[in-house]
């Protein structure tokens, strides 16, 4: 089992990796400039991408985000989630679990 993460530390080097996406720099040369060193920004970018924190400019944004849900929601509005040309509706009360697995099979198969 992993050590647990420090969020501090962990948002330090989230803002660092950013700054980083930003400056058209080397990472050699930010790291120079801002006084890090190599190895642990190597080491912390792989960690955040680990943790789904991070992810290459050049990739798409993750396939899940962190929703968060009033916790009574009109009951005749549906929650819509679109995965690519596919749109899943679903109403209060659904099962998530069950929904999860439905939502994993369809990235799977590349919507």
């Amino acid at each position: 089992m992993g050590r647990p993460s420090d969020a501090g530390k962990e948002q330090r080097w989230l803002d660092h990796v950013h700054r980083w996406q930003n400056s058209q720099l080397t990472v050699r040369e930010f790291c120079r400039r801002h006084r890090l060193r190599e190895a642990n920004f190597y080491t912390w970018r792989r960690v955040l991408r680990q943790r789904g924190l991070l992810w290459d400019t050049l990739d798409t944004a993750p396939a899940f985000a962190k929703v968060t849900v009033d916790a009574e929601p009109a009951p005749a509005t549906p929650i819509e989630i679109v995965l690519g040309e596919r749109v899943l509706r679903v109403r209060t009360g659904f099962d998530t679990d069950l929904l999860l697995q439905l939502v994993q099979l369809l990235e799977e198969q590349g919507c």
